[in-house]
């Protein structure tokens, strides 16, 4: 159900509001304003850092390969509109394998460097993987060689060893990359600085509900590669990051007390471990 309709700032000379969607991270809303069409977020509590830190980001690229933030007002964001077509609805009338190739094109796009200096506020990746080692340590401490202690152990590997570090995307997915009148663009930035390597292990597990692809190993193996590819990476790395992160994504959705997507991502996390050992 729609909820109300905020007060927007006078200056944004917004019209014609719709909610389009209500998140974890906030309430969005389909506007004019200012007479051409965008997009307003009102971010709500739970998950304001991590908004703010994706605004800084979409500060900081300024339209590069990403949505542009038109204005910000306290924990209201008012964004370019990206438009109507997400990466999803191209990956079922195309295929898997050309939008992969779009993820990978949208990715080389916003990781383009920039003049300006990085946002100070980004999440290193020793912070963002905490509950994957908070998960690790428990059942250390319980004796149980789970594969959350294996995670934990690749990912301080890979975090050790970072390469071509920069700004993140931090939660790139199907329904993240939208094409609209300025061609492929991210939005929902999570606002990361770290391996750019780490960037594309979100794709890996997406879409959610297409366990016919999230689950392959060949589609994991195949991706792997144009991944590699693009970030000109070994596809070892890829696969360990996405690996490390699997497991993350398994121990924020068992803090959640969401059994069945943590149940879900261990068995992408199982396929890719599958691919890696061959790799």
């Amino acid at each position: 159900m729609a909820g109300k309709t905020p007060i927007f700032p006078k200056y944004w000379r917004v019209e014609n509001a719709r909610q389009i969607a209500d998140t974890v991270a906030g309430i969005v809303f389909e506007v004019t304003a200012d007479g051409k069409p965008a997009v307003v977020k009102v971010l709500k509590p739970k998950a304001l850092s991590d908004s703010l830190r994706g605004a800084d980001f979409m500060r900081w690229r300024d339209g590069t390969g990403c949505i542009k933030l038109i204005s910000q007002s306290s924990d209201m964001l008012l964004m370019e509109h990206a438009g109507d077509i997400t990466l999803r609805d191209h990956l079922i009338s195309h295929g898997d394998e050309d939008a992969t190739h779009i993820a990978a094109e949208a990715l080389l796009a916003y990781h383009q460097p920039s003049r300006m200096p990085a946002p100070s506020s980004l999440q290193p990746l020793d912070r963002y993987f905490a509950s994957l080692f908070e998960r690790a340590e428990d059942d250390r401490r319980d004796g149980t060689d789970s594969v959350f202690v294996e995670a934990a152990w690749m990912a301080k590997k890979l975090i050790g060893s970072q390469q071509d570090i920069k700004p993140l995307h931090g939660d790139l997915h199907h329904e993240n990359i939208m094409f609209g009148p300025r061609g492929w663009l991210i939005i929902d930035p999570a606002g990361l600085i770290g391996d750019a390597a780490l960037d594309v292990a979100n794709m890996f597990s997406n879409p959610l509900d297409r366990f016919d692809l999230t689950r392959s190993q060949e589609r994991i193996a195949y991706m792997a590669a144009v991944f590699a590819k693009t970030l000109r990476r070994d596809v070892r790395t890829i696969l360990r990051y996405a690996f490390a992160y699997g497991c993350l994504s398994a121990a924020w959705h068992e803090e959640d007390g969401n059994a069945k997507d943590r149940d879900d991502e261990l068995a992408v996390v199982t396929a890719i471990k599958a691919v890696l050992a061959q790799a």
